[in-house]
């Protein structure tokens, strides 16, 4: 709302108070333009619906059929499983090549700098083909001293079965990024702050526990959010391996039966699925460490439910 008199006050003029302030009357905002951009959204988005349901190509029934059909579903548990296995390695290695980047100690800083370069520099689908042939260039692995003999020996053939090398691939090209968005996070740290708390005698421990680390969080979990999505998106490029996850699936399907659009909708479903329940995780995460960064936290979607039921309430009993 905004308040103003009929004609424009004369330079120097006093503002009216009291029963001439009365007399002034209250014309709301107007936003022509914001209204216009509205009506051009709902008419797209409506024009977008409207494709999606009367186009018979799409094939609905099909994608109905086909959502929840066991080899789908199977399909679905084994990209999950996979994402979960990545998010494990990469992250745990990550974190493992960000403190070696930080260290001061100029060895571990340049193993680190060469993994990262290297595996951000090779295309995440030569590195899973690398360790599904394996066998090729090392038939046999062995554990025992360095340079010298060994005192038990594998067959690379049996000990790395394509699941273990779709994981080692998707974990090992998921550190490269993942060191990189821990680093980020802890330089991202003012230093005083823990210049400060080393004056003021604060173990170390307790220093990155309660003040490193949850502004460190701050910064990591947004970016680190979108490299779990990409990752569980990435999980498709296995299908190089004959493994069945979800999109490989949904290629046999679609070979057999012809019906190439439903079953690529199949796919998108489950992934908007996965990713939609990646985000609401980020959410939750990003709201816990930003207590002590933000007055007031974001409300949750139940809370902003509750606020509306209860607004409607007051706005009915109010009239």
């Amino acid at each position: 709302m905004s308040s103003r008199t009929e004609a424009r006050a004369a330079p120097g003029a006093v503002p009216p108070t009291g029963d001439d302030a009365a007399g002034l009357r209250v014309v709301p905002a107007r936003h022509p333009w914001r209204w216009a951009g509205t009506a051009v959204v709902a008419v797209l988005a409506a024009m977008a619906v409207n494709a999606l349901v009367t186009n018979p190509a799409w094939d609905w029934p099909t994608v109905g059929r086909y959502l929840f059909a066991p080899s789908i579903v199977n399909a679905v548990l084994l990209t999950l499983q996979l994402t979960v296995l990545g998010i494990v390695v990469g992250f745990v290695l990550g974190t493992v090549l960000a403190v070696m980047r930080l260290s001061p100690n100029p060895l571990l800083r340049s193993v680190s700098w060469t993994y990262i370069w290297i595996f951000r520099s090779v295309p995440l689908i030569l590195q899973l083909l690398f360790w599904y042939n394996l066998a090729l260039l090392y038939d046999r692995l062995s554990i025992g001293i360095p340079f010298g003999p060994s005192f038990v020996e594998f067959g690379t053939m049996e000990l790395v079965s394509p699941v273990t090398a779709a994981v080692l691939g998707l974990g090992l090209h998921q550190a490269a990024y993942a060191a990189e968005v821990v680093r980020s996070g802890f330089l991202g740290v003012d230093a005083g702050q823990l210049e400060a708390a080393t004056a003021l005698g604060i173990p170390a421990w307790r220093r990155f526990r309660r003040i490193q680390l949850p502004q460190a969080m701050r910064i990591i979990v947004p970016t680190a959010a979108n490299e779990l999505i990409g990752l569980v998106k990435g999980t498709s490029v296995v299908y190089i391996m004959a493994l069945s996850e979800l999109f490989y699936q949904v290629q046999v399907i679609y070979t057999r039966t012809g019906r190439v659009i439903p079953m690529l909708l199949v796919a998108a479903v489950w992934y908007l699925v996965l990713t939609s329940a990646l985000s609401v995780g980020q959410f939750y995460v990003e709201r816990y460490y930003a207590r002590g960064a933000q007055r007031t936290l974001p409300p949750t979607p139940l809370q902003r439910a509750r606020a509306a039921v209860s607004g409607r309430r007051r706005r009915g009993a109010t009239a």
